[in-house]
């Protein structure tokens, strides 16, 4: 959530940047500010009553030591004690309202953010590869790949579940294993990471530390009455690991990694955009976790993103990177790169990975915190990126891998964990 603090000293600048996102969140920040007047006057009331109280008190105790009537000064006392009952009610009410209009509030886009209403402000940033031609054939779809070798099934998918989730076979299912395995490898490996197996049901705290909640409550998974959930991604556990944590300036940067399926509600909505394993209801994905220093957090976004890169590099998939305007970047994120990869099949890039630096927005939330070198607390900031999802880069990698009799030529990095070279 945003600093109260900076709200406070800074509320122009908080609401130009939320009105920059597009949206209402804006005009909270009023009301933000009514309920913050409001508690501070109260509790500063409540210490000068106290005061009045205690002084009250001591007085009472010379007079019964003096054998002298203390009625009326207990009358006294009794009556402040109401009002600071009063008091404390008023300001725990108008405390909780302002927790509750904070955790309603996105993040500030950060100053260098493009400017836009929606994605079609993002500008591209860089591109990498190029995209495959096909001379002798024209590309076909993963649909009509997976159908023809005997990758996945959408029908069983739904036979045993609904639409919006798949069953991978055969050689589908050995591709998937292998594909996971290969970007653990790749970023424990090379870049660092720790790699951790966290459940997939989380509580109603760790949803509202990364920022799930309360905005996205009806997008999510919820079971028993939503006091948990299934996991929207990797990001929600992994970076709960650090929820009410005091980290020392020598570990940064902290890096951890997981595998998870991952569970989202609105992912099924009708389209060619969304056909076959482009928007799961259930999909795997690998997460890149990162905590840091708040003076290495645009820096290490750049390493993030890179990271997530070297996978399509390796694979040899062509890509683009795109930063989202204030409009598109999403609700917990200060600042965010999209790679997008090329799915020949499709004719058009698929994002594969989103790599956002969320500021102290998260941290904040779930009291993650570093220990200076003069023994003072602060916030650390966070970031997370795809590692990356697994149907999109399975799509770019069937469309992009195909030959002209139907078959798929892996990439030789695949290979090993695969343990063939094509799928026939």
């Amino acid at each position: 959530m945003l600093d109260i603090r900076q709200i406070r000293e800074e509320p122009e600048r908080c609401q130009q940047g939320l009105k920059a996102r597009g949206g209402d969140a804006w005009e909270l920040i009023t009301e933000v500010l009514e309920c913050d007047e409001k508690r501070r006057s109260g509790e500063t009331e409540k210490q000068v009553l106290q005061q009045q109280r205690n002084l009250l008190s001591k007085e009472i105790g010379k007079l019964r030591s003096q054998g002298e009537n203390s009625a009326e000064l207990e009358n006294k006392v009794r009556g402040i004690g109401e009002q600071i009952k009063a008091l404390g009610e008023s300001t725990e009410t108008a405390d909780a309202r302002q927790r509750e209009l904070l955790l309603q509030i996105p993040n500030l886009p950060h100053e260098n953010c493009p400017v836009g209403d929606d994605e079609t402000a993002n500008p591209e940033i860089r591109t990498w590869g190029e995209k495959p031609a096909f001379d002798d054939f024209e590309a076909a779809e993963h649909l009509t790949l997976g159908a023809n070798l005997g990758l996945f099934d959408f029908e069983l998918g739904a036979k045993i579940s609904s639409s919006g989730f798949v069953v991978y076979t055969g050689a589908g299912a050995r591709l998937q294993r292998a594909l996971i395995q290969f970007l653990l490898d790749l970023h424990t490996r090379e870049h660092g990471y720790e790699e951790v197996n966290p459940p997939v049901v989380v509580n109603r705290d760790c949803m509202f530390g990364t920022g799930q909640l309360p905005k996205f409550e009806d997008d999510m998974y919820g079971i028993e009455d939503n006091a948990h959930f299934l996991i929207p991604t990797a990001e929600v556990p992994v970076t709960n690991l650090y929820r009410d944590t005091i980290q020392k300036m020598d570990d940064f940067p902290i890096k951890t990694t997981a595998a998870t399926h991952c569970f989202r509600r609105e992912a099924g909505a009708a389209g060619r955009e969304n056909r076959g394993l482009i928007r799961m209801h259930q999909f795997d994905k690998v997460e890149l976790v990162n905590v840091v220093h708040p003076n290495q957090s645009l820096a290490q976004l750049e390493i993030l993103t890179n990271e997530a890169e070297k996978v399509l590099q390796t694979l040899g998939l062509h890509y683009r990177i795109i930063e989202l305007c204030t409009g598109d970047v999403g609700f917990s994120s200060t600042k965010t790169y999209d790679i997008e990869v090329w799915a020949p099949g499709q004719n058009e890039y698929l994002e594969v990975s989103s790599c956002s630096s969320f500021g102290d927005y998260q941290a904040r939330r779930m009291k993650l915190r570093f220990k200076d070198e003069d023994g003072k607390n602060h916030f650390c900031h966070t970031l997370n990126g795809s590692g990356t999802a697994l149907p999109r880069l399975y799509v770019a990698l069937l469309e992009t891998c195909q030959q002209a009799d139907g078959s798929i030529r892996l990439p030789e990095a695949l290979h090993s964990y695969f343990g063939a070279e094509e799928i026939r």
